[in-house]
């Protein structure tokens, strides 16, 4: 079982820049990948980018590309989502998933992969 909390969302401006954490707790967390999603309100939840297990391949929406980073540090068992040049079309709750596989290349964007998510934690972008 793995247990994941976000943190690091809140209001920032257009253009600025904010980093969210994902503390995993539970075994083989380290052998996961792992992803992070978001949902605005009225719509959707959507995929923003994903990480292996060893932090080596990464993918992103196209929406986010070039602004987004994601990395993470499994001695911290922590994922994090770096994002810059914030829009205020980034406003959503943001969520970390993990999946339970070692498949190492296995980097879906759909959330039906996806094993074990965490509560969210709310991004807002104001012009």
């Amino acid at each position: 079982q793995v247990q994941l909390v976000e943190s690091g969302g809140g209001p920032v401006q257009t253009g600025g820049s904010l980093r969210l954490s994902c503390a995993a707790s539970g075994r083989t967390f380290s052998s996961y990948p792992m992803g992070w999603f978001r949902q605005a309100p009225g719509k959707e939840r959507e995929f923003v980018s994903a990480i292996n297990w060893s932090g080596v391949r990464t993918v992103y929406a196209d929406s986010v590309k070039g602004r987004f980073t994601i990395s993470r540090d499994s001695a911290k068992n922590t994922v994090y989502l770096q994002m810059n040049s914030l829009k205020p079309e980034d406003t959503a709750v943001y969520y970390c998933a993990a999946i339970e596989t070692l498949n190492a290349s296995y980097l879906p964007r759909s959330e039906s992969a996806y094993d074990y998510w965490g509560q969210g934690t709310q991004v807002t972008v104001s012009s």
